[in-house]
């Protein structure tokens, strides 16, 4: 189904490349300042700790052996492929500033690799990391992604994230002055929060100078703090039925900027670490869904966004 209701992240790479790209997710083996003491411990409340492996225990597996297991997969079928280094797990910009060039370097200099994602916490962004980054999106294409989550200081608090939304608009805002596309991340439906402060959410974001914006469903994973909120206050939680999320979600983007790239609707936690909601759709059939819904609401990304 052709795509005219909302900016998809294939128009960003088609901009800066002829050819097929593929994002590799690395686990570099990072902690978070959540998590290790230095802002709090035990990390956020929706955030699985069993499945937390920094890698101090075992061998942690290195950036290049990663992105070789991650192209070999991909390469078979399409040969001429080129491939993002994406640093995804826990907070890829939580360590000495030496080690992390070393890491980024190190992937980039990986044949076929052609740039690179970091995902991130607002308040882990030095301005010396900045500059580096500023230096870096120079030579190769780069994306930094902030996970924001709320932009309620009342919610951000109650899931222990450890940061305001005040710290987020900063650290948006120094990344977007330097030049670099930078990502939000927001999981819709985290306890507490009414519809209309879930679209207040699109309101604030669409005044910050994002590239994109990656939305994800609530969800509730075995071994969370969520998790046990969710036994003892089930009333403090919505979670969504698939047609009522699809909705809220095109609701949510006729609300944002009509400029931002929306990357993605949900996510997919591991089937045996998932509590609800569980609807049984992978991530292509839920966009299919989306899609749809959109042309039988006759609607669009950025219908509601004021202009003038």
């Amino acid at each position: 189904m052709e795509n005219k209701y909302y900016k998809e992240f294939g128009e960003l790479l088609s901009k800066h490349f002829p050819y097929k790209v593929q994002k590799i997710s690395i686990n570099a083996g990072f902690t978070c300042p959540n998590r290790d003491g230095s802002k709090a411990v035990g990390g956020c409340t929706y955030c699985n700790n069993q499945s937390f492996s920094p890698g101090y225990g075992g061998k942690q597996r290195s950036v290049s052996d990663q992105l070789k297991d991650g192209i070999a997969f991909f390469s078979h079928k399409y040969p001429q492929m080129k491939y993002l280094a994406y640093f995804q797990s826990y907070t890829n910009t939580y360590d000495s500033i030496d080690k992390l060039i070393d890491l980024y370097e190190e992937a980039l200099a990986y044949p076929d690799v052609v740039g690179l994602i970091i995902g991130t916490r607002p308040d882990c962004m030095p301005d010396a990391l900045l500059d580096y980054f500023a230096e870096l999106n120079k030579r190769t294409f780069l994306i930094i992604e902030y996970g924001l989550e709320s932009t309620l200081d009342s919610t951000l608090e109650f899931i222990n994230r450890g940061h305001t939304h005040a710290e987020s608009i900063e650290a948006i805002n120094k990344t977007a002055k330097r030049g670099i596309y930078t990502g939000a991340h927001l999981i819709l439906g985290l306890p507490h929060e009414s519809k209309e402060q879930i679209f207040a959410h699109a309101d604030e974001v669409s005044k910050l100078p994002l590239t994109t914006i990656k939305l994800h469903q609530l969800q509730l994973i075995k071994g969370t703090v969520m998790a046990k909120q969710h036994r003892e206050n089930p009333q403090w939680f919505n979670l969504f039925e698939v047609d009522d999320y699809i909705d809220l979600v095109i609701d949510f983007a006729e609300r944002l900027n009509p400029e931002f790239i929306i990357e993605r609707f949900i996510s997919q936690s591991p089937k045996q670490l998932l509590i609800a909601p569980d609807w049984g759709l992978k991530n292509f059939e839920f966009t299919a869904k989306v899609l749809r819904r959109f042309a039988e609401r006759e609607t669009y990304q950025g219908k509601l966004y004021p202009t003038g």
